[in-house]
């Protein structure tokens, strides 16, 4: 009478069916699936950032334009570069001035370009009102003399009170002035900046997207790293 006996499988099979072509091919499909769900999801994260970008770039530089509208600046007839040199020397400026090399006369002021001009001129204009000098420059009080000081005891008074110099007053107004015209410069150029790296990104998702869907690496299964092969099984098994 003839018996059965079972046997454990020999691991030196299992080894063997694991090395065999056919394990080889699974495991790089496997790889590959997983190489372009990763494509696919970066695409999106990337077009979705990019798009973002763009939108909200370009909601900023519209906010920037339609205040700067709203403010109704509009250059004067001497802001431009021929009749600004011709103030400049008859005020006496000092030679080291730098004049601005653009042209805003009867322009209104409606983007970051133009008030970053206009706030140059009126930088110009303020020195022309204070001789060539700046407000820390300036003395603190005003003087019978018209040329202002800093000694309390020769300060013109009014109601018990040291007048400011009123050149003083002027510089503070155009900083003022000339900061919110910068900011609003600065805040169109960043605009713009949002709107090129937007587009980068967009650019960027939609390769990925291509080569992902494509499949394009199923044309060639030997480019995957080992170290990928083996992190990806390692994933699968738990380990």
């Amino acid at each position: 009478m003839s018996t059965y006996t079972s046997q454990a499988p020999d691991p030196t099979d299992r080894a063997i069916h694991a090395g065999s072509p056919q394990g080889s091919s699974h495991q790089d499909l496997q790889v590959r699936r997983w190489l372009e769900i990763g494509g696919v999801i970066a695409a999106v994260i990337l077009i979705a950032f990019g798009g973002g970008s763009v939108m909200m770039s370009m909601t900023g530089r519209g906010i920037v334009k339609r205040e700067l509208l709203q403010q109704k600046i509009v250059g004067a007839a001497d802001m431009n570069r021929k009749a600004l040199a011709v103030e400049a020397k008859q005020a006496n400026l000092p030679k080291g001035t730098v004049l601005p090399n653009c042209d805003v006369s009867g322009k209104q002021i409606s983007d970051g370009s133009t008030a970053l001009c206009f706030a140059s001129y009126m930088r110009i204009h303020a020195l022309e009102s204070t001789g060539g000098k700046v407000y820390s420059e300036l003395p603190q009080y005003a003087s019978a003399d018209g040329l202002g000081t800093n000694d309390p005891e020769k300060a013109l008074k009014s109601k018990e009170e040291l007048v400011e110099n009123p050149q003083r007053a002027l510089w503070v107004q155009e900083t003022a002035l000339s900061t919110a015209l910068n900011a609003s410069y600065m805040a169109d150029q960043l605009g713009l900046f949002g709107i090129v790296v937007g587009v980068a990104l967009l650019l960027a998702g939609i390769g990925f997207g291509i080569l992902a869907l494509s499949g394009a690496l199923r044309a060639h299964t030997s480019s995957v790293p080992e170290f990928v092969r083996k992190r990806l099984n390692r994933l699968r098994a738990g380990v």
